[in-house]
């Protein structure tokens, strides 16, 4: 059993917490190739060494990934964490704009987080 608590004080953001139980043993090293595999192209996923927190991701279109393998359990931790309001909406929308137009898909989206 994992206990998992969030204790967040935040303004704004999501923090998503996934836990996946794998078919097979799967070491740190193969989760973490996978990950920089999967999102390596990706202009606004950045998958982080150290749990991220919705600061980090503070007024940004960007989406930041961290996971790890439980070696007690063999269980997979995954956390995610967006600006609700930045990449879940108005952001996501400007993105989905700029693809369905042919614009590069960053266009108008590559502001700097702002500082907490």
């Amino acid at each position: 059993m994992d206990f998992l608590p969030h204790l967040i004080p935040m303004t704004r953001g999501i923090l998503a917490s996934c836990h996946v139980r794998p078919t097979r043993p799967v070491t740190q090293a193969e989760l973490d190739a996978l990950y920089a595999e999967a999102y390596r192209d990706e202009p606004f996923v950045q998958v982080v060494a150290e749990p991220p927190a919705t600061k980090h991701v503070y007024g940004s279109n960007l989406c930041r990934v961290w996971c790890r393998v439980d070696p007690r359990s063999g269980r997979i931790l995954a956390l995610g964490v967006i600006d609700n309001l930045v990449k879940g909406a108005a952001g996501q929308a400007v993105q989905a704009l700029n693809v369905l137009f042919g614009l590069p898909e960053t266009t108008g989206l590559e502001q700097y987080p702002i500082a907490p």
